[in-house]
This record gives structure tokens, C-alpha cells and sequence, in this order.
């Protein structure tokens, strides 16, 4: 397993991580993880890596959508696997209403898509489009609310607040909040998730 990202800081995280998982014996013996710092655009990984790979919250971030798309279209074998996330068009949408700041900041998000907009892209890019779901709905209030007091201001009371009652359900996963995602996510849902497939290579030049 790799973790690719162009932040340091978060992939010293995820290190982080690894080594405990390996420490207390939640890894299976014969897999091995790493990071890789590096590119969107231009990964460091041959054709065809990967059997599967995991796209999370990242094409709203480059104004070179497609060409990030293409990249993992590359990486995946023949056969493989993507989920691809995004924001969902609506709450994305209250976010840019309710903060300016949320999406002009540097690396902030260029785009709002619609799952059409974005399906659409992916079957351009070779994909075979398969099912999709949303998620996270307990995150959406969360946004709206940092985005009404200042998204860099994590000191609102509001904003604490909230942020405790998130780090306490993941943590905690109690039944009463999983019931209630579950619910909300087809209606506030933050995310949309995409699963894609690489056709074989028979089926590409069908």
C-alpha cells in the first residue's frame, strides 16, 4: 500500500501511523506500506502499479482536472478498481456562498462538480463508471459553520464544539450517529463517491 501526496506534513502522519499499526500487529505480515511525496499530475509509479486506488478528495484541487484523472487511469491495472471522492454540489456550494476565503486560499478548491459533470470526465478518460453513494454527512455542518465564522478561525466556540462532537464519533463510531449518517448522507452528504473500473486491454481496444 502507498500513500501519494504533495504534503510532507501529512505523509509524516500517515508514517506515523504505519509504523504503529506494525508495532501493535494490525498489519498483516506479508504487506508492506510506504509514502511518497509527489505530483498529481505526474506520479512517480510505472504503468499499471496498482490493483486498486483511491482518489480521495483531490480533483477539486487541480485546475488540471482531467489530467490528474488520466494519471490514474495510468497507474491502474487493467482490470483495477478506483473510488474517486469529491465534494457534493450542494453543500460545496453553500461553502462558496458562505466564505470567500474557503475557496480562493491557495490549493483551495477551483471547482464545484456535479456527479454528472464528474462521471462524465472519468468515462472520457477511460473509466467504466459503476455505482456511487454519498458521505460524511456529519462533516457538512461542520463546513458550513467554519465557513460562516471564518474557515481559519478553529477558536469559534460553534467550531470547537462541533469539531470535539466529530473526533468523538469517529472515534466512539456509537451506534445513534452511525444511524443517523446513514440517513442524512443521501440528502447532506459532504462527499460523492465514484467507483470506476480500467477495462481490460481487450475491452479498451473493442
Amino acid at each position: 500500500m502507498v500513500a501519494f501526496d504533495r504534503n510532507e506534513n501529512d505523509l509524516a502522519d500517515v508514517a506515523t501511523m504505519f509504523t504503529a499499526m506494525r508495532t501493535e500487529g494490525e498489519a498483516p505480515a506479508a504487506t508492506e506500506a510506504d509514502t511518497v511525496k509527489g505530483d498529481a499530475l505526474d506520479m512517480p509509479f510505472d504503468d499499471a502499479s496498482f490493483d486498486r486506488v483511491i482518489a480521495a478528495e483531490i480533483f477539486e484541487h487541480l485546475p488540471h482536472d482531467t489530467a490528474g484523472m488520466a494519471e490514474v487511469f495510468r497507474v491502474l491495472r487493467p482490470g483495477g478498481i478506483a473510488a474517486v471522492t469529491v465534494p457534493r454540489w450542494l453543500p460545496e456550494r453553500l461553502c462558496w456562498a458562505l466564505s470567500e476565503d474557503y475557496h480562493t486560499v491557495e490549493g483551495g478548491h477551483v471547482r464545484i462538480y456535479t456527479r454528472a459533470e464528474l462521471e462524465a470526465k472519468l468515462k472520457a478518460t477511460g473509466f467504466e463508471v459503476g455505482p456511487h453513494h454519498h458521505a460524511h454527512a456529519l462533516h457538512t455542518p461542520y463546513w458550513w459553520i467554519k465557513c460562516a465564522v471564518g474557515p481559519d478561525n478553529d477558536d469559534h466556540p460553534m467550531a470547537r464544539a462541533y469539531h470535539r462532537l466529530l473526533v468523538w464519533d469517529i472515534l466512539q463510531a456509537p451506534r445513534t450517529t452511525r444511524v443517523a449518517e446513514r440517513v442524512l448522507n443521501p440528502l447532506i452528504g459532504k462527499s460523492v463517491v465514484v467507483y470506476l473500473r480500467r477495462p481490460l486491454r481487450s475491452e479498451e481496444t473493442a
